[in-house]
């Protein structure tokens, strides 16, 4: 009797063993040091949730990115002069001409911006200022609104043929109220006909960490 319930306790534990050695996930696979159930962290330099990373890896250029699809006329923008009134000064660093490859790019919460593009008076374009996307070519097909969440403001740009020097005169001014909304990498897309056109890569700063730095050290900043 003694040895049947030996035999019978030894079968038993063989059943055991067999069946925590099987043991599957639930896609049928069976677990393995490198394939645990947790979630691991993400490796050193790999962006979790927040796109700044791989704005801050493509690097600032203040290159107009110009979006060439079928359904839409980027030759509507030829080129554009964008300032501010608190970083660099009027005859240096905000003494551009307009221009697809070198627009200033960066600048600071509670600044006020302006727009001189350079277009056809008949044109009506608009520019949404999002914060930065890393799947850039979201903006073929978007439908800009602002309820996107990641909506920080948008700028119509008109020629103003009202004011007494229409050419020197911005067609469109914002600011981002630091109260909502963070510093960081934002784009703007210019929008004609409800279509993005195209993008250019920005970053702003804290309120006062862009006013006492030189033209020189801002132009740096530029082009990080």
């Amino acid at each position: 009797m003694k040895k049947v319930l030996a035999i019978t306790l030894v079968l038993s534990l063989i059943f055991c063993l067999a069946a925590c050695g099987g043991k599957t996930n639930d896609n049928g696979t069976v677990p393995s040091a490198d394939n645990n159930s947790e979630s691991q962290p993400a490796s050193q330099g790999e962006s979790v949730s927040d796109n700044s990373n791989d704005a801050a890896a493509a690097g600032l250029t203040g290159k107009i990115n110009i979006i060439n699809l079928d359904d839409r006329d980027p030759s509507v923008l030829k080129g554009i002069v964008i300032k501010g009134n608190c970083a660099g000064t009027a005859e240096g660093f905000n003494n551009r001409e307009a221009s697809l490859d070198d627009v200033r790019c960066i600048f600071e919460l509670n600044e006020w911006i302006e727009f001189y593009p350079d277009t056809d008076k008949e044109y009506a374009l608009r520019v949404w200022i999002l914060k930065h996307r890393d799947d850039q070519e979201y903006y073929n097909t978007a439908k800009f609104s602002d309820l996107d969440p990641n909506f920080a403001n948008y700028c119509d740009l008109h020629y103003p043929a009202d004011e007494d020097n229409p050419d020197e005169y911005p067609w469109g001014s914002f600011y981002l109220n630091p109260e909502e909304c963070e510093p960081g990498y934002y784009d703007f897309i210019f929008t004609y006909e409800g279509k993005a056109i195209a993008t250019l890569l920005t970053r702003f700063y804290n309120e006062n960490e862009l006013s006492d730095k030189s033209d020189a050290e801002l132009e740096a900043l530029m082009h990080e």
